[in-house]
């Protein structure tokens, strides 16, 4: 059926999601529901009910591919599996679905011969229950959260130890590491001259936290088409790395200059676009954004006829992240804060209107942990961070390392030489015994795994 009516997936789920209201109108006999205006073409019933079909639907609703449909007080009861496509008052929605979540979550997660994909898709469906959890004052959940995710970033960095050195030379086709993707813009603009794109790098946005911004984004704008998926990013997740990663379209190992700071970014970014070919006068880049007016701030940066290839880095999370004290629920509750201002609205609608394919990533995510100690090693450390400490020498590490058990030497994979990092293990930080950070630089699921979106108008 879904060949034969649609090619596109987010085609598909929207002509699923037509057809739900028209489905809910024939067994429940009402007839608002019933009047459902279609747009895709194709049969105006489908068999949602049929033995095969219902329960992939009801995951679709579960893991937010599909929405579910406003019809107060039915009488269902809470097991059928139609209550996750339909919208009722109070809070038993959103029970019901982090319950399912639960289950999925628990039972589909990935062992070691799982691909890198399935680690993307399982990323997905753990960033919506988090959002839930962490947007939800629920101690219970948030307990069993917190455990699931030590089994899960155990068996992650597992994966990590022996996977990630062969996903970084993948094809840019389907971006698997976040320096696939310029390659991957690269090769649309060379398939269409007239085209023009925009990279938005949200600096320190998680996979969970985007959940977040997902939802209000669909309230503000609802003609915004957000296709939606994932990339790793490079460990050890800190801004200096990941993130020129991003903008010179390589691995750290490319830029050892610069390893140490994010000042020749706007330079790696040059460089790429103009080794694909564009001229320096087709090229434009820049950073500190978050608050103000859109257009006042970039008319000095765009050439509307001009710009081909803009890259720009908004790093309002990144800020909040490193003043935050109140963990996972305060930054998810910030985010918020932030986002119902308006900026990133604006920013995309500024974007799409002037004719770029806007896509947004993440240079690393991050995770709420607490202090097991501070290293005092001086000057030999070359990066203190708070999840990540990195090394001249692999003896200078290892030195270090006795002394902190919760640490990892971790392999220093496409990196340059003479940099070793030691990573902090599960969700431990190299800060004073006790204290409680939100952090980001180790090898979690949370800080590695980061949104990659397109954006569309509808």
């Amino acid at each position: 059926m879904r060949r034969a009516i649609v090619s596109d997936e987010k085609a598909f789920f929207a002509f699923l999601q037509e057809r739900w209201p028209l489905f809910l109108g024939k067994i429940s006999d009402d007839s608002q529901l019933r009047e459902t205006s279609l747009k895709y073409p194709g049969p105006d019933t489908l068999p949602f009910d049929h033995h095969d079909i219902r329960v992939y639907i009801d995951n679709l609703f579960v893991e937010g591919k599909l929405l579910p449909v406003q019809k107060p007080g039915v009488s269902l009861d809470i097991s059928s599996w139609i209550r996750s496509g339909i919208v009722d008052s109070g809070n038993a929605d959103t029970t019901l679905r982090i319950s399912r979540l639960f289950e999925i979550i628990e039972k589909e997660m990935p062992v070691e011969a799982c691909r890198y994909s399935d680690w993307i898709v399982y990323a997905l469906k753990w960033a919506e229950l988090t959002a839930l959890v962490h947007c939800a004052a629920h101690e219970e959940r948030k307990t069993r959260l917190l455990h699931i995710g030590e089994e899960l970033n155990a068996a992650f960095v597992q994966w990590l130890s022996t996977h990630y050195s062969s996903i970084i030379n993948l094809s840019p086709k389907n971006p698997a590491m976040l320096h696939h993707v310029p390659r991957r813009l690269a090769r649309e603009l060379d398939d269409d001259k007239k085209r023009r794109v925009a990279l938005l790098v949200v600096d320190g946005l998680s996979l969970d936290q985007w959940v977040s911004v997902r939802q209000i984004l669909k309230v503000q704008n609802s003609s915004l088409i957000m296709r939606e998926s994932a990339v790793f990013a490079w460990i050890p997740t800190l801004t200096s790395v990941s993130r020129q990663a991003i903008f010179s379209g390589k691995p750290p190992l490319y830029f050892p200059a610069s390893i140490q700071s994010t000042n020749s970014e706007s330079n790696l970014w040059r460089q790429f676009w103009e080794d694909a070919g564009l001229s320096r006068l087709d090229i434009a880049y820049q950073r500190g954004l978050g608050d103000g007016d859109v257009s006042s701030i970039l008319e000095a940066t765009i050439h509307p006829g001009k710009t081909r290839a803009l890259g720009l880095v908004v790093d309002k999370v990144d800020k909040i992240m490193h003043g935050m004290q109140l963990g996972s629920m305060g930054m998810h509750n910030q985010i918020k804060q932030w986002c119902q201002g308006g900026f990133l609205n604006s920013l995309l609608d500024y974007l799409l209107l002037h004719g770029y394919d806007v896509w947004m990533t993440s240079d690393h995510g991050n995770i709420a942990c607490q202090g097991k100690g501070r290293p005092s090693e001086g000057v030999i450390a070359e990066t203190r961070g708070e999840r990540v400490r990195v090394y001249p020498t692999p003896e200078l590490r290892a030195t270090v390392a006795r002394d902190f058990s919760f640490a990892r030497e971790w392999q220093p994979v496409g990196l340059p030489q003479g940099y070793f990092p030691l990573i902090a293990s599960g969700r431990d930080a190299f800060v004073t015994p006790g204290a409680s950070i939100v952090g980001h630089g180790g090898v979690s699921i949370e800080e590695v795994i980061v949104p990659l979106i397109k954006f569309e108008r509808g």
